[in-house]
């Protein structure tokens, strides 16, 4: 079975340089070259294959079904994107058509939630409302500091809840703000990717990390503080 990093390590970042000589050495059949593609990608399509089937086992068997069709058709790749961007829409496309095969998830039609981009980001409670106030608009309950925020972050149970909270994402949010923030691809290659407008990409992505950062928020002020 092929391996990858470790959930939520970053690939290794390629340039235009680097991908054209390891697409190259793919064409020839060059053994390592595939190992270190693998070794580069696995993990974010394996995060994509779920955030679409909804099962861990069944993101596996689709993104193994993924590396034996890169493995016949390499050659046929004209570069047209880069070589990260159709991998995952290979991805894409498969978890999608298994998905409709097993029935084992939500229906695809609930990646379309249109109250995904409705209602605020951010609770209106938490600002003031009233146009009579010059703190009108203004944070009435800002988000509170972080104590020692970045060794607490480290913390296997924090850990743990945040990928809890990325997976209760409503799926269109989660499967941008993977791609942008744990994947690395940018805002192009997304829209690319996903056939998102600019607009809609960046509501997406904004409101995802509203929501791990409420998420956040409310785990770290649950945390006792240390003497």
């Amino acid at each position: 079975m092929a391996r990858g990093h470790a959930s939520g390590e970053h690939p290794r970042m390629e340039g235009p340089t680097d991908e054209h000589d390891l697409l190259e050495r793919l064409r020839q059949g060059d053994e390592h070259a595939f190992v270190e593609l693998v070794d580069r990608h696995h993990a974010g399509m394996i995060r994509l294959a779920k955030a679409y089937v909804g099962s861990e086992p069944l993101a596996e068997e689709v993104v193994q079904e993924v590396w034996s069709a890169v493995v016949r058709s390499v050659h046929r790749f004209e570069g047209r994107s880069s070589l990260r961007t159709w991998l995952y829409s290979i991805v894409k496309n498969r978890a999608a058509t298994t998905f409709a095969r097993e029935r084992r998830s939500i229906p695809l039609s609930a990646l379309d939630y249109a109250d995904e981009e409705s209602g605020p980001a951010v609770a209106a409670d938490r600002f003031f409302n009233s146009a009579d106030s010059p703190l009108d608009g203004e944070w009435a309950a800002p988000p509170r500091p972080w104590e020692d925020a970045g060794r607490r972050l480290l913390s296997l149970e924090l850990r743990k809840e945040l990928r809890a909270a990325v997976e209760d994402l409503p799926r269109r949010q989660q499967i941008v703000v993977c791609l942008r923030d744990v994947d690395g691809l940018d805002a192009a290659e997304v829209c690319e990717l996903l056939g998102l407008s600019e607009a809609n990409q960046r509501v997406l992505v904004h409101r995802g990390r509203a929501r791990l950062r409420q998420a956040l928020e409310e785990s770290l002020a649950g945390v006792t503080q240390p003497a």
